[in-house]
């Protein structure tokens, strides 16, 4: 249920969170957490998602700032649940439009080792520690039951845009500017499918 705040206090709380704790590395990029969501949000703004979709792709990983697990839970054994937690969070805050890809975008990554030859070969060490972690692949039962998701599509899209965004020469927009550009329309959309 979302919950009544300002966009102001919105804006703020978000640039606390990313401003304060996404400084953590984000696995072996060369990179931390704040730039990958700036460059997963660069890349959803490129193909011209909807700003619930930036969004999403700019917070997706929100779950990895606010747990108190550590830096690197999985190298550990844990799986943190950062898309559950993220999506929590999200929910509390923006419409499904926004916290449902972040929800199902680990779900998304499992699907699409699944059913996309060379996927999981694609992915960094860190994804690929993470994805057993995860659940691995997708049985034919759950492959079915996440496509049946209703914003699927999206968290598709949102986590093939994470892939991309681990480059560590890439120039984005700042935070703020990404939150002055799509923060209140992401708040006001209707929850249907963006």
């Amino acid at each position: 249920m979302t919950k009544l705040v300002s966009l102001e206090a919105l804006h703020a709380e978000i640039r606390d969170i990313y401003l304060g704790n996404a400084q953590r590395p984000y696995g072996l990029y060369g990179i931390n957490q704040l730039q990958h969501a700036l460059q997963s949000a660069a890349h959803a703004e490129a193909q011209a998602l909807s700003s619930a979709l930036v969004i999403a792709c700019l917070l997706h990983d929100v779950g990895h700032m606010i747990h108190d697990l550590g830096e690197a839970p999985a190298e550990d054994g844990v799986d943190d649940l950062h898309e559950a937690l993220g999506a929590e969070w999200a929910a509390e805050r923006f419409p499904l439009a926004v916290s449902d890809p972040i929800r199902l975008h680990v779900a998304a990554k499992r699907y699409l080792c699944s059913v996309e030859p060379g996927y999981e070969d694609g992915l960094s060490k860190d994804s690929r520690i993470s994805l057993a972690l995860q659940g691995g692949l997708m049985d034919s039962a759950e492959q079915l039951a996440f496509l049946h998701e209703p914003f699927a599509d999206q968290a598709i899209a949102l986590r093939r845009i994470d892939e991309l965004a681990k480059d560590k020469h890439a120039v984005t927009d700042s935070l703020d500017a990404f939150l002055d550009r799509h923060l209140a329309a992401a708040l006001t959309i209707e929850t249907t499918l963006a």
